[in-house]
């Protein structure tokens, strides 16, 4: 407990970072519809976002190492608030992707510090039960992000500017923090192709997992704006998402623990697929249907890059553990930089379906791949404990390594 209240700070600066910097998210999707930008234009915002975020990812571990943690922290911060209070200055989607682009460097490069600081104070004792509690407060914030769009009207300085506090409001806790910042711990190498050598099934499963988050939170509201939904409504529609990708990881994480990661991962994909079809069939079935399709696609996705995760590390030694982790986010950030982009195109193209037909040929070929790789090799004897990973940063990998214990 009293290592809990220790890091009361860095939890509390995680919410209100993903309430301000999360928030911005579905705002700018629709405040672009209600400014006029094209469905292109709003998915360019998606795409600029996780270029700043694979940015912030590698370059803030060397800020670290030059200014140290708390000045990094109030510098990417103060980027992260410039985004979102400059939009309603210069109402331009070209603008607003460069904006978007500083709002991802803050989201990668502020979590990135966070658990640079939480692995440093950590112990292998303490560990589990304090990335516990982190991946709750990261979930939670999140889900709190997309009911915020419930309250801010689209398009409106007010809004943002509500936002920009709550991210600003992120600097106190952890800069005020009497805890002593611990030593600056050196950036992982990264090497993409790393994790396809060890499994080019997870390689391709993290791939789709980012092509399937980015395109959802992304585009999602412009996907809702198209089937009719309020935008009052669509935080709840945000929401159920979230909600559904939390409540299914202990169930899905004891199947991944229990039977061939393999099959849990291609079984995942073919609900998905459904999850996919049931999406689209709700539209208009009513807002309640819409709602539990939204879930039920979380239930089928969320866990997709957990469980790719967890079998790249089965064929990795623990003393690579930390590149592995960073290959794969880089995996990861590939796809979420295509997908929001093809998604609104496609939208805008063949109308809103086509973002669900898209995610379905993704998980497709994610299947065929998979039953391809299960004839190619055997299932490793020794595996790895199934974790929930966090897409937050290059060093999540230092965070779980040791929570990674073999069978």
């Amino acid at each position: 407990m009293r290592l809990l209240i220790s890091f009361a700070a860095l939890f509390l600066s995680v919410v209100l970072l993903q309430l301000g910097l999360g928030g911005v998210v579905p705002l700018d999707a629709l405040s672009g519809v209600e400014l006029g930008f094209s469905a292109g234009e709003i998915g360019l915002l998606g795409s600029a976002h996780f270029i700043g975020f694979f940015i912030g990812c590698w370059w803030a571990p060397r800020l670290m190492g030059q200014v140290g943690h708390s000045r990094a922290f109030a510098a990417l911060t103060a980027a992260g608030t410039i985004g979102i209070l400059a939009h309603m200055l210069v109402i331009h989607p070209l603008a607003w992707a460069v904006l978007r682009m500083a709002s991802g460097l803050a989201v990668a490069g502020c979590y990135t510090i966070i658990e640079a600081w939480l692995q440093a104070k950590l112990t292998n004792e303490t560990r589990g039960r304090a990335m516990g509690v982190y991946r709750v407060v990261d979930i939670v914030g999140s889900l709190g992000a997309q009911l915020l769009i419930g309250v801010l009207t689209p398009a409106s300085y007010v809004s943002y500017n509500l936002l920009a506090l709550l991210c600003c409001a992120a600097l106190f806790p952890l800069v005020l923090t009497r805890a002593e910042a611990p030593p600056v711990a050196g950036a992982p190498r990264l090497r993409p192709g790393f994790a396809w050598n060890r499994s080019p099934l997870a390689a391709a499963g993290v791939v789709v997992s980012g092509i399937t988050g980015a395109a959802f939170r992304m585009v999602g509201p412009l996907y809702a704006l198209s089937v009719g939904l309020k935008a009052e409504v669509i935080a709840l529609f945000l929401a159920a998402y979230v909600l559904g990708g939390a409540l299914v990881q202990i169930p899905v994480g004891w199947l991944a623990d229990k039977y061939d990661r393999r099959i849990v991962l291609i079984w995942l994909s073919v609900a998905s697929v459904l999850a996919c079809a049931a999406t689209v069939a709700s539209a208009d079935r009513g807002v309640v249907a819409v709602f539990v399709a939204a879930g039920f696609f979380g239930m089928t996705t969320f866990p997709i890059y957990s469980i790719s995760a967890a079998h790249a590390h089965d064929f990795t030694d623990p003393s690579e553990a930390v590149e592995l982790s960073a290959a794969l986010m880089f995996l990861y950030a590939v796809g979420a930089i295509a997908s929001p982009l093809i998604a609104s195109v496609l939208i805008d193209k063949q109308g809103p379906a086509a973002m669900f037909v898209f995610i379905s040929v993704a998980h497709i070929v994610l299947v065929v791949f998979g039953l391809f790789r299960m004839r190619m090799r055997a299932a490793p004897q020794d595996r790895t404990r199934y974790e929930y990973v966090p897409r937050t940063s290059f060093l999540i990998g230092r965070l779980l390594r040791r929570g990674r214990k073999r069978d």
